[in-house]
């Protein structure tokens, strides 16, 4: 399964030039945590997020209220600072391309502890949003349709081995697999790859042949 299968390609965008103010009533309105900045011609910019607002309601280190209220210098933080979506944004933004494995957002994901990945082209530009939510909902991916995958995309096209030599069988996400396997090897590496597909809860690979 890859990002594109997942996405949503309807996404809520913001300009650089969109007030902050603007981006925190939609934001808000529409029940999101972050929106894409883009250009013009629909390249990223950067991503706006919750955290960035808030970054205008945390007061500087080390100063209280009280300090703030006798009139302390300003903060210098950019972000505490910021009037618009583009000086808020975070950029440059942590990006995935559409024909990218789900394993890969989910590592992703959690390797840099976000929860959403602005989907682009080759040339930069966004073409959808993919978030923890729609990998929970991929996880929840039918026994046929995990079969499926693990005959065409996991043995045809990625093992280069024939499906119709192997049986293949899912129950509740549990998988067992068994055909000719002639190595170690080769059943060690078909076990973690099967592992990679959504829906996936446990593999047993039997070898029959060696």
């Amino acid at each position: 399964m890859r990002v594109a299968d997942l996405m949503t390609a309807d996404v809520v965008t913001v300009g650089a030039d969109t007030p902050l103010k603007d981006v925190a009533a939609m934001l808000a309105s529409r029940g999101i945590s972050g929106a894409p900045v883009v250009d013009d011609e629909g390249r990223l910019l950067g991503v706006v997020s919750e955290a960035d607002i808030l970054a205008k309601e945390r007061r500087p280190a080390g100063q209280s209220r009280f300090a703030q209220f006798l009139g302390y210098p300003e903060p210098t933080d950019t972000k505490a600072l910021a009037r618009t979506a583009g000086e808020a944004m975070t950029s440059p933004a942590v990006t995935i391309g559409a024909d990218r494995r789900v394993d890969a957002v989910a590592a992703l994901m959690l390797d840099r502890g976000i929860n959403r990945l602005p989907v682009v082209d080759r040339d930069g530009k966004l073409v959808g949003i993919v978030t923890r939510a729609d990998l929970v909902r991929a996880f929840v991916l039918a026994d046929a349709e995990i079969e499926r995958e693990i005959r065409d995309e996991v043995l045809l096209h990625e093992l280069w081995l024939d499906p119709t030599q192997f049986e293949v069988t899912v129950e509740h996400g549990e998988v067992t697999i068994s055909g000719e396997i002639h190595h170690d090897e080769e059943a060690d590496l078909m076990q973690r790859r099967i592992r990679l597909v959504p829906g996936v809860v446990s593999v047993q690979v039997l070898e029959t042949a060696r």
